[in-house]
């Protein structure tokens, strides 16, 4: 018997501003769970944003101010999950 995988609804919106970004690694270096990771072009980007506990570390330590961490309302989460 296979287990069944609960997916918990994402609580926060991480927006990067590509055009900011300078690709310090900051953001990476400081993350508690691994959220962000520089692309091929050295921006940051989030490949596991239901991860994110909100600690808002990675904007903190953004020197550039390109990293939003936005808390998702119900009404929010349930359009991000509609739209996946």
């Amino acid at each position: 018997m296979k287990g069944v995988e609960v997916k918990s609804p994402k609580k926060f919106k991480i927006t990067v501003n590509q055009h900011y970004c300078k690709g310090c690694n900051n953001c990476v270096e400081f993350c508690p769970k691994n959220v962000l990771e520089l692309n091929i072009m050295l921006k940051a980007y989030p490949v596991r944003e239901d991860d994110c506990i909100g600690c808002l570390r990675c904007e903190y330590y953004c020197p550039d101010y390109a990293i939003t961490v936005t808390p998702l309302t119900e009404d929010a989460r349930n359009k991000e999950e509609v739209n996946q």
